[in-house]
């Protein structure tokens, strides 16, 4: 089959409809404010943040190094979306029942339990996405890829801001921990009914690169780095720029251990986080068609500079709900850039291959947070910060590497 307009459209709809409930789901389960501040509350500190932060935003993109060469030798990607999914379903009802009866339970048992069941969320996640970049970059139209993206971040946000509402209300409605198993009870939900988005997707196009083994898929990732040379300077850039979304986790952690702050707190932090993503999404819309992802590159690099710069040089109280509104607007900024981009430098047939290897080259993001978390334990957060400064500025070789021409 081909991939007629009709179908195309079909696509488009359902990865919106996915995306809506998606965001309607991302405030509860939020991995930047309320899954590190449910662990805090649980008994976590700079080390157990710093390990959730690899497992969340680094470790489980190394999975997909793993992920990649099974699922590039089948033709259609479809099943084992729905399985990556699912799996991230299950997992949110098993977190939300956990931290229900976690009062009856050992602290250090349940802190154990809530780590599993995160890493499962997290690989859920990792399998699921090497499909779901397969079949968007193969199910929709090339005219249609940018205004998909920027289409997505506009609808997107005006639920998340919904969402972010509702979410520091339920946070506020009671105490640990049953506050925190209503929220991933919800996320739970709404997360099954984006998941019918993915049901109704139609596959026609097969893209199936043979793997044998692994040595025969390291052999073609270093055939893939030899004549394509851009790809080599995307990783760069994953590397370095990529750490600016695990930043905000160790500004919960540094708001709470400095501040105390409490639940409500988490929930501002969490609205003017989702407002600068939101405010992005509109102002990007707006601009559809217009930028160029270069220069979306330069400047988010400068914005991740803002955060750590205020919390390095303010005298007393710092203004976290600014930076969480600048948080957001990084967040945002690298998710739609590092897609865009990922499509760019990648073709269809070895899209899959492509998303396995950005994420296995994920490295630095995942060992950052670890190396942080160690870090901040032993010598506080102001080494900490100035690490983050330097490795983030060194992406800038790579951005003006990379050259992005769309």
């Amino acid at each position: 089959m081909i991939l007629t307009q009709k179908i195309s459209n079909r696509n488009f709809y359902s990865l919106i409809w996915h995306a809506g409930f998606l965001a309607f789901a991302r405030n509860f389960i939020d991995v930047d404010t309320v899954i590190p501040a449910m662990l805090v509350d649980a008994g976590g500190k700079a080390v157990q943040i710093g390990i959730m932060t690899a497992i969340m935003l680094g470790g489980s993109s190394i999975t997909q190094l793993f992920f990649a060469p099974f699922i590039s030798n089948y033709s259609f990607k479809k099943p084992f979306l729905l399985i990556g999914i699912n799996s991230r379903i299950v997992s949110l009802l098993a977190l939300s029942i956990i931290l229900f009866y976690s009062t009856q339970m050992h602290g250090r048992y349940a802190l154990w339990l809530i780590f599993i069941v995160i890493t499962v969320f997290s690989l859920g996640g990792a399998f699921a996405n090497i499909s779901y970049t397969d079949i968007l970059g193969k199910s929709i139209n090339m005219k249609s890829r940018k205004p998909f993206f920027s289409v997505k971040q506009v609808i997107t946000g005006a639920i998340l801001f919904i969402s972010a509402l509702l979410a520091k209300r339920v946070l506020t409605i009671t105490g640990y921990p049953v506050n925190y198993s209503y929220m991933f009870f919800i996320g739970f939900a709404a997360l099954f009914i984006a998941s019918l988005g993915f049901w109704n997707l139609k596959e026609v196009i097969p893209s199936k690169l043979t793997v044998k083994n692994p040595k025969h898929f390291l052999q073609l990732i270093r055939g893939e780095l030899k004549q394509n040379g851009r790809l080599g300077y995307f990783l760069g850039f994953i590397n370095t720029q990529g750490i600016s979304i695990t930043l905000l986790p160790f500004v919960i952690l540094y708001a709470k251990e400095n501040f105390q702050t409490q639940s409500a707190d988490t929930g501002s932090f969490l609205l003017y986080k989702v407002i600068g993503s939101v405010a992005t999404g509109l102002l990007l819309f707006a601009l559809s068609g217009k930028y160029k992802y270069r220069y979306l590159l330069y400047s988010n690099v400068f914005l991740t500079f803002i955060i750590p710069i205020i919390l390095l040089f303010s005298p007393g109280l710092p203004p976290f709900y600014m930076l969480f509104f600048v948080g957001g607007i990084v967040f945002a900024i690298y998710g739609i850039t590092m897609n865009g981009v990922l499509l760019e430098v990648s073709g269809t047939e070895n899209r899959a291959l492509y998303t396995g290897i950005a994420g296995a080259g994920n490295m630095l993001p995942a060992l950052f947070p670890l190396f942080g978390g160690w870090l901040i334990k032993h010598y506080g957060f102001q080494p900490f910060f100035i690490l983050y400064i330097l490795i983030v500025f060194s992406s800038l070789f790579f951005i003006h590497k990379l050259n992005c021409k769309k």
